[in-house]
């Protein structure tokens, strides 16, 4: 441990500070610090390897990054009004929500989605209903992001179609999935299938779009839930790396080379902590990816080594106490995204503590990212933070720091045998228990929840996200109208092919293509692929 430095207006009996990835933090930084974390060699120019400072040589001076707000609730028809509501407000991005049935492969009619039908999301069943919530919307001026992971292979299916249908040239259509099964496992918990197909899954998706969609990106990498289930930045971004090369590992499998599929991978990062640390994190990550894609992976061209990202408003930062604070967290949270050089903002709106955002609440978030933009300087220069004593250690010690927790866990049998195993899960669920024990104590501050506390918190009412019954028996009532309409001889056949290619392990994509246009449902296609693959099964340890 470093004793305290005599320096001019510092204490020498200040005591020591840890950020959240367990790193110290000095009273004061210069220039022989940043020679000993190893100096300038990954800093370099935006737009230039190792792209530390940016993948773009003007980042925010050519162009703003995308705002995007999630959004989605109840049925299409009333998600597509926010929608329309959101880009008539100025965002650029459309960042999806779907209901949990929809995430884990359920109809509307399913007994197990019984109150949950819109309740946090968009309930989607068939083609009809993708029709629907994009109706009016231009696919081309606009892009849209689908947060869906265990029936990812589906939605992508039903979104290229819907475009097809509509007229749009799929090899030039951009969007995102999010399609990141393996930190389901250990974040949010809306799996299907087990480990291994889950993985081929993201394969079959990476290969196809490949093939037919090379300006889409099947899967977007999510640190983001891994650090809000309970990881230190430092392993969010560690096994979000590891968890894109599984996924890179599984298509290389398949004879593409990575500059066919790389340029298309992209990550989803949370923003939430101190400041300092969270863009000494992006910062870091932008030139270890760059770093593992050119020096183990060969890859030859730029974007290949691209660190794409969007960066979250980080929900596990809000609080439920004085819930106005969270809409200056929310600025903050803006200001990191944008110091950071991410090429999305997706920001939390301040009352989604507890519930889904109003539109008054979406407003200031999009206002909030729309003010850094034109008001306060943001975009007018290049990552300026950079040269910073104390940015430039600290990134050079956040990525010696990542490059270890990587190497730990290639060296315990790799990310994909220890999530399997539940070892990752159990790790994060440990330090997220010790950190609300923290919070508890008042060991980690957090103004209104452990400081600056009223005696008698003023009640605060948040205008909750009311459920609809009545939209749930719409989308039943739908479903089966849809189901009465469609080709009952083609879709049956079209279902018949999904199990087959199930089970002779070749691409699913096509067959699930297949199956959309026939109009048949998640929940079908879903239990074609269940018989085949059957169900995870948590793993329980100790």
């Amino acid at each position: 441990m470093n004793k305290p430095e005599k320096t001019a207006g510092v204490a020498p009996e200040a005591s020591k500070v840890l950020n959240e990835s367990g790193i110290e933090v000095k009273p004061l930084y210069t220039a022989a610090d940043v020679e000993a974390s190893g100096g300038y060699s990954m800093v370099g120019l935006p737009g230039e390897y190792p792209f530390t400072r940016g993948i773009h040589r003007l980042m925010y001076r050519k162009q703003p990054w995308t705002m995007r707000q999630y959004a989605g609730f109840g049925n299409p028809r009333d998600t597509n009004k926010r929608f329309k509501y959101l880009i008539a407000n100025g965002q650029t991005g459309l960042n999806v929500a779907f209901d949990l049935p929809t995430q884990i492969g359920l109809d509307s009619d399913d007994p197990l989605a019984v109150g949950e039908v819109g309740r946090v999301g968009m309930s989607i069943d068939t083609l009809r209903d993708f029709e629907i919530a994009f109706d009016g919307i231009d696919l081309e001026k606009i892009t849209v992001s689908l947060t869906v992971n265990g029936s990812a292979a589906i939605l992508i299916a039903m979104y290229l179609a819907m475009a097809e249908k509509r007229g749009y040239d799929v090899k030039k259509l951009r969007g995102t999935a999010q399609n990141d099964i393996l930190k389901e496992y250990v974040g949010r918990g809306t799996w299907i299938f087990p480990v291994a197909p889950s993985v081929r899954l993201v394969g079959d998706t990476i290969e196809y779009c490949a093939a037919h969609a090379p300006k889409y990106s099947p899967v977007s990498v999510c640190g983001y839930h891994i650090r809000e289930s309970g990881a230190t930045p430092v392993q969010e971004m560690a096994y979000a790396f590891s968890i894109a090369k599984a996924y890179a590992d599984e298509v290389l499998r398949r004879g593409l080379s990575v500059d066919e599929f790389a340029g298309r991978l992209s990550y989803n990062f949370n923003i939430f902590g101190n400041i300092f640390e969270q863009v000494a994190k992006f910062r870091a990550g932008r030139g270890l990816w760059a770093k593992i894609m050119k020096e183990q992976y060969n890859a030859q061209q730029p974007g290949s080594m691209w660190l794409r990202m969007i960066a979250g408003g980080g929900g596990g930062g809000l609080t439920f106490e004085q819930p106005e604070n969270n809409i200056v967290r929310g600025a903050y949270y803006a200001l990191i995204s944008a110091l950071s050089g991410a090429q999305t903002m997706a920001l939390c709106s301040y009352d989604e503590a507890y519930t889904i955002p109003t539109e008054y609440s979406a407003r200031i978030s999009l206002r909030t990212m729309q003010i850094l933009a034109d008001e306060m300087g943001l975009t007018e220069t290049v990552d300026p933070l950079a040269g910073s004593f104390y940015v430039e250690t600290m990134t050079n010690q956040m990525r010696a720091e990542m490059v270890k927790e990587m190497a730990a866990t290639d060296a315990a049998g790799g990310i994909v045998k220890l999530i399997s195993e539940g070892r990752v899960q159990a790790r994060v669920s440990a330090q997220a228990y010790q950190h609300q024990r923290d919070l508890e104590s008042g060991k980690f501050p957090k103004i209104g929840v452990n400081r600056q506390r009223m005696e008698e918190e003023e009640e605060h009412p948040v205008e909750f996200h009311p459920y609809n019954e009545e939209d749930a028996r719409t989308q039943v009532a739908n479903l089966d109208r849809t189901k009465a309409e469609r080709d009952a001889a083609a879709t049956a056949n079209a279902l018949r092919r999904v199990a087959a290619d199930a089970a002779a392990g070749v691409n699913l994509m096509p067959a699930i293509v297949e199956a959309v246009k026939a109009y048949a449902s998640v929940g079908e296609i879903t239990k074609e692929m269940v018989q085949v693959f059957g169900r995870f099964n948590e793993p329980i340890r100790f």
